[in-house]
């Protein structure tokens, strides 16, 4: 059997989710949340939800001086988490 049409599962990978965009969305939103939770031992500790609605990535602290240390360099860490997402997945980050 001869294989006319091979490509590579990256290439194949791709293709679906081109004609896909919704999930190529969400796959983003995913790979976003991962590496929030990912990020550092001490944010994840104190973290309890994260989730991400209207382009806004929501993160629930218990802990009020990381949540005031991180809103000072919330432009800075949406500009990370967006790098990492591999495109524009977040707009803004909220902390409650």
């Amino acid at each position: 059997m001869i294989r006319t049409n091979a490509q590579s599962i990256a290439s194949a990978l791709n293709d679906f989710l081109e004609a896909r965009p919704d999930m190529a969305q969400k796959l983003a939103e995913a790979r976003l949340i991962n590496y929030w939770n990912t990020m550092s031992p001490a944010i994840t500790r104190y973290t309890t939800a994260v989730f991400i609605k209207n382009r806004v990535l929501h993160v629930t602290l218990t802990s009020a001086v990381l949540k005031n240390e991180l809103m000072m360099r919330r432009e800075q860490l949406a500009i990370t988490l967006n790098k990492e997402a591999g495109g524009t997945v977040i707009d803004a980050i909220a902390f409650h």
